[in-house]
């Protein structure tokens, strides 16, 4: 118990740091975050909890879970970024804590520590945790539910693992069940049907292979070639007699059951409101066509997801290579065993491969591919790579010495990578942020770190001082490198100078941070001309109902229903706009583009004395 109690404040400890640490002190980064903050901002304003709307228009890419936990801080800490990113890093917190249980019950507490301090201090999950996203949200209820039926269907006793009921390898009591259940219902909330079905797979494959009938000795594939014993497990893995049995072990109609009815009311309101656009824009166009064609030019190959999780797992990626050998080196004993010979261990390998098994293949099918869409399995993957570091410190490894040297020759070289690369992408893109590429010596002593404690026969303390490293790398990047990077951020310079009564339209672009900075909607201008001058006519302001997308009405017709306007555009389209503007509007104010060479233009009515810093108008 005094363990536990220590371990809960380690974990606090490094969650605080890590995930809350400056968490408001970046302006949103584009395009997300403004996205997602500011529906949230526009449905709180509308006192309607149904229809997302972002930019007075129907958010369909997301559902609506998120928008009501940052709806629920707005209402407590105002409308900023801390707020927005509040519930992404508590829910993180949770994850971590999840974590920890699980870890916990399938290998004990040490294992289970370092699992959670390796999940809190991987880049790809602390950009989840501090990103007004959904993604720490959906990892949060996957997780839990992993953790819930860990615990309902394990148990500890002696030091050893065992089933809470013998041969039964889902949790039999209810309210195992129906907490799982529950969670997975809120990743439907959270994300879509993905938030039920990837974790029902997971544990699916888990049960499939756990309950799988032993092969006697005189089986026949007894000196066979391995692709062919592989071939012939799948093949009894999902025989349909097999298949039904388990899948029925489930309880899905159960599941089922909690799940519409936690997620299927929001869903039906919803449909019913917009008239069926939200259902027909969320099922067909986010889920169908991201699965089926590359949207927004987000491609890959069967590499895509190795190479984002070795980025987005560093430093921990580093043990990679030795716990895939450890891995491989245990064979099918990782994969399965009998029941009366329970192994935290192998079953703990076998859930956690399946784990990460299914969210890399699932996602590696679509065809849209992104970085984050394989987060959800970083628990998994903390697990195993705490396992195996712990292991190793005891010299019960499967992975040797050379293969934990080159696991370390890969962090040195990473290092050196920070330093070079990331000095030489600095002075290309932020100059006065060269700094950072100092973060890369944190790793540096890390790995020098590890390398005295191997040499001088110190094995228990390599997870100690890797945790450390990579905790002070994290806070570094994070708590520090953003805020000083958000620093760049100038947008809101411009944005602020727009008068508050002002209706606000772009002309040739539009960023979401606009939007939520500007604190209204914004109409993105047709760039064609048009010779309309009647200002009688608004015809383009008429929509059949408040979601539908508005309309793109010409500079002309803007200007002709709004005289006094305020204009957004960017350099590129400044010498038009000047041309085909009214004598009166003259440039306000100017700011840098974030990470674009150009600058961000505001046209006004030149109704007032013009601010000190404001850029020249344009007679001169």
């Amino acid at each position: 118990m005094r363990e536990t109690l220590w371990h809960v404040i380690i974990l606090l400890g490094v969650a605080t740091v890590v995930y809350f640490f400056n968490l408001g002190e970046t302006q949103l980064w584009d395009r997300d975050e403004p996205r997602n903050a500011g529906c949230a901002a526009e449905m709180l304003a509308q006192g309607q909890w149904v229809v997302p709307i972002f930019n007075d228009e129907l958010r369909h890419q997301k559902p609506v879970l998120l928008y009501w936990l940052i709806m629920s801080a707005y209402s407590i800490f105002g409308v900023n970024e801390f707020a927005a990113r509040f519930w992404s890093a508590a829910l993180a917190t949770g994850t971590t804590f999840a974590t920890y249980a699980l870890a916990r019950r399938l290998l004990g507490s040490k294992i289970a520590l370092y699992a959670a301090i390796a999940l809190s201090t991987s880049l790809m999950f602390d950009v989840a945790a501090r990103a007004a996203t959904p993604d720490s949200v959906l990892i949060f209820c996957g997780t839990m539910a992993l953790m819930i039926y860990v615990i309902g269907t394990f148990a500890r006793k002696g030091g050893g693992l065992q089933l809470v009921r013998e041969n039964v390898w889902f949790p039999s009591g209810r309210w195992y069940v129906a907490g799982m259940y529950l969670m997975l219902g809120l990743g439907v909330l959270a994300k879509g049907p993905v938030g039920f079905l990837l974790p029902m797979a997971m544990i699916g494959l888990f049960m499939l292979i756990q309950t799988l009938p032993q092969l006697s000795r005189d089986s026949g594939l007894a000196g066979r070639g391995p692709v062919l014993r592989f071939l012939f497990g799948c093949f009894r893995t999902f025989h349909p007699t097999h298949f039904l049995k388990t899948l029925w072990a489930m309880r899905p109609v159960t599941g089922a059951l909690i799940v519409l009815v936690i997620a299927l009311p929001w869903y039906v309101m919803v449909d019913q409101r917009t008239e069926g656009d939200f259902t027909r824009l969320f099922f067909l166009g986010e889920h169908f066509g991201r699965a089926t064609e590359s949207l927004e030019n987000h491609a890959g190959g069967i590499w895509f997801y190795p190479v984002a999780i070795l980025v987005g797992f560093f430093p921990w990626s580093v043990f990679w290579g030795p716990v895939a050998i450890g891995l491989l080196k245990n064979g099918r004993s990782s994969l399965g065993s009998p029941s009366n010979e329970l192994s935290g261990a192998r079953v703990s390998a076998c859930l956690m491969l399946c784990w990460a098994g299914v969210q890399v293949v699932a996602f590696t099918i679509a065809q849209t591919k992104l970085p984050s869409y394989v987060t959800p399995c970083y628990p998994a993957l903390a697990v195993l790579t705490a396992a195996y570091l712990c292991q190793f410190a005891e010299g019960r490894s499967k992975g040797d010495q050379r293969w934990f040297a080159a696991a370390l020759g890969g962090l040195l070289l990473a290092s050196l990578l920070i330093i070079l690369g990331g000095g030489w992408a600095a002075s290309q893109y932020l100059p006065s942020q060269t700094w950072l590429a100092t973060l890369g010596a944190i790793p540096l002593l890390g790995g020098a770190g590890l390398i005295y404690a191997v040499v001088n026969n110190r094995h228990r303390w390599i997870a100690p001082i890797f945790s450390v490293m990579a905790l002070l790398f994290c806070v570094g990047l994070f708590g520090y490198g953003t805020v000083s990077v958000g620093k760049e951020q100038a947008s809101r310079v411009v944005l602020d100078a727009i008068e508050k009564d002002a209706t606000v339209a772009s002309f040739g672009g539009l960023e979401s941070s606009w939007v939520f900075y500007a604190h209204r909607p914004i109409y993105e201008l047709s760039l064609e001309p048009s010779g309309v001058s009647d200002s009688n006519d608004v015809s383009w302001l008429e929509r059949s109902g408040f979601w539908k997308v508005k309309a793109r009405p010409s500079l002309e017709q803007f200007l002709s229903r709004y005289p006094a306007g305020a204009i957004l555009t960017t350099e590129d389209y400044q010498a038009e706009l000047e041309k085909r503007l009214p004598e009166e509007y003259v440039v306000l104010k100017t700011t840098d583009y974030f990470l674009k060479n150009k600058r961000i233009v505001l046209f006004g009515p030149q109704t007032r004395p013009l601010a000190r810093d404001a850029s020249e108008s344009r007679e001169h």
